[in-house]
This record gives C-alpha cells, structure tokens and sequence, in this order.
C-alpha cells in the first residue's frame, strides 16, 4: 500500500509543489487549503487524491480533515504542516491584529493538526510530521521580529515533539 501523505497550505509554495510530488510518485495524497478548489489542478483525475477543505485556525477542522483522511485511506504516514502566513513589521510598529493572526496559523493552526493526527500515528507507532519553516525560525533580523518569533516557536515545539517521541521509537 502506498503511503499517505497529509498536506497543509497545499495550494501555494512548498506545499503545492510537494503535493504535486507526492501525486506525481502514485502516493496517496491529502491535501488542503482553505479553498479546495485551488487545488483541482494536482492529480484530478486520481483515486489517490483528497482535496479537504482546512482553515487550520477554525475549530474543529483539523480533527474533521483527519478523520476524513482516515476514513479514505485507512492512516497517514506523514503529515507536512505546510500552511503560513508571513508577516514583516518592525516590533515598534507592527500591528498586534496581524501579529496575533500569524501566530494562529504558524503555531497554534500547525499544532492543532499535529495533535489531531497523532494519537493515529501513536496507535501505530509509526508517522513522520513534517513542520515547515525557515532561516526565520533560527534567527531573526531587523523587521522580522515577529515572523522569527512564530517559526523560532514551531521549531521549539518541534524539538520538544521529537524528543517526547523519541522513547516510544526506540520501543517498537
């Protein structure tokens, strides 16, 4: 069986072009945007595909795309929280709407799904999650404060995941 592949913020940059790899390679494919339909030009005329329709920051839908994931191909084997939002502002300046509605997407959106999908990968004891970021989240620049600030978080929350799974790995 081929494996299943969950992709978040599929319909532009890294997320689109990893979705039209995975469906270029045969594999199953989750993908989602918040508009399914920029998304009908990646292997439409394939069984593998799902396109879901995933506003990560709205309640509920990360759970709602898992369990519509499953229900089609059976697990997911790597989940890739593609989905972003950049904002650039100095720190002094920087509007706190815009701020606050990163940090939803970039953080709380990404860990929202990764606490959907995981108790199936736990159960299986197998997955990979995939967080996309960037230089960003290593080291932030004058007006980049806060777009540093939401990848240098998704990077801490990634370290801390790995390292919290690291001991169910080593039981299997």
């Amino acid at each position: 069986m081929p494996p299943t592949w969950t992709i978040t913020g599929a319909s532009s940059g890294l997320g689109r072009a990893l979705a039209k790899g995975v469906t270029a390679r045969g594999w199953n494919a989750v993908l989602t945007a918040r508009d399914p339909a920029a998304l009908d030009d990646i292997g439409s005329d394939r069984p593998n595909v799902l396109r879901i329709a995933l506003d990560v920051t709205r309640k509920g839908d990360p759970a709602g795309a898992t369990e519509q994931a499953i229900g089609r191909f059976g697990q997911i084997d790597a989940l890739v929280n593609s989905a972003g939002y950049g904002y650039v502002a100095p720190v002094e300046e920087g509007d706190l709407f815009e701020v606050e509605r990163m940090f939803a997407i970039n953080v709380f959106g990404a860990l929202a799904v990764i606490r959907a999908v995981l108790p199936s990968m736990r159960a299986r004891r197998a997955g990979a999650i995939i967080n996309i970021s960037s230089l960003g989240g290593l080291m932030a620049g004058a007006g980049s404060g806060y777009y540093g600030a939401s990848k240098f978080a998704l990077e801490a929350i990634s370290e801390a995941l790995h390292a919290e799974l690291r001991p169910r790995r080593a039981a299997s």
